[in-house]
């Protein structure tokens, strides 16, 4: 990998999880099907799923419930999931298997590298991060996903009229969001009430969504315009 893709500060460890068999088995007989090998080339998205349509980028997908949710009750639109963590890609794949969907893909890679370097301009209609690590502590803050550089990368991949669509449950981290976004001329706020007619802007809960709202969370949506 070019020295120019490397990331001086991750927003994520690759925590040690247990990968099930039934998961490893998945990995190994289905990532094929459904995987894209990480490298440099440019991706053509239309020639991947092959077809040509809408196409959702959901960062950071977890157990891939909410991805899975999604692509089953949308046929039409497909949909990119990026996630490194085994045991939720291979839930991912056993759900996809299961249900035999074709509109779904996933990368197991550093998302800020696919969206450096992976991904053409404006060839997005949608980019989601639900739920991502609000890395609490204040001397972390700066490995939080959510930083200017990388919403300059994902005003480069959406499409004008795009949809940016962020979900936490951490106030902090709400907080820091709308700081980071108030002086992006790329993007305009949307209320609640404008968002819900995109078509882009259902999401399904998530289990890190559920987890916490038991612990007492309040949940923010906050929705974001490419211009």
């Amino acid at each position: 990998m070019s020295e120019i893709h490397q990331r001086k500060i991750r927003s994520f460890v690759r925590r040690p999880g247990r990968t099930t068999t039934a998961q490893r088995r998945a990995l190994e007989s289905l990532w094929p099907r459904f995987g894209i090998a990480s490298g440099d080339e440019t991706l053509d998205l239309a020639a991947i799923f092959g077809r040509d349509a809408p196409v959702i980028l959901e960062i950071g997908f977890g157990d891939g419930e909410a991805l899975f949710t999604s692509a089953a009750n949308n046929p039409r639109i497909d949909h990119l999931g990026i996630e490194i963590h085994e045991p939720g890609v291979g839930h991912l794949l056993m759900l996809l298997e299961r249900a035999s969907l074709s509109n779904v893909r996933i990368m197991a890679r550093d998302a800020v590298e696919i969206l450096d370097s992976q991904l053409r301009p404006a060839s997005l209609d949608a980019v989601r991060i639900f739920f991502p690590d609000p890395w609490p502590k204040k001397r972390h803050h700066k490995r939080r996903l959510v930083q200017r550089d990388f919403i300059d990368a994902v005003a480069r991949v959406l499409k004008p009229g795009g949809l940016l669509h962020l979900a936490t449950d951490w106030a902090d981290y709400a907080e820091h969001i709308v700081e980071v976004m108030a002086p992006c001329e790329q993007f305009r706020q949307l209320p609640a009430e404008e968002a819900g007619a995109d078509p882009f802007s259902a999401r399904p809960p998530t289990k890190f969504e559920r987890r916490g709202r038991r612990l007492g969370h309040e949940v923010w949506d906050l929705y974001y315009r490419r211009l």
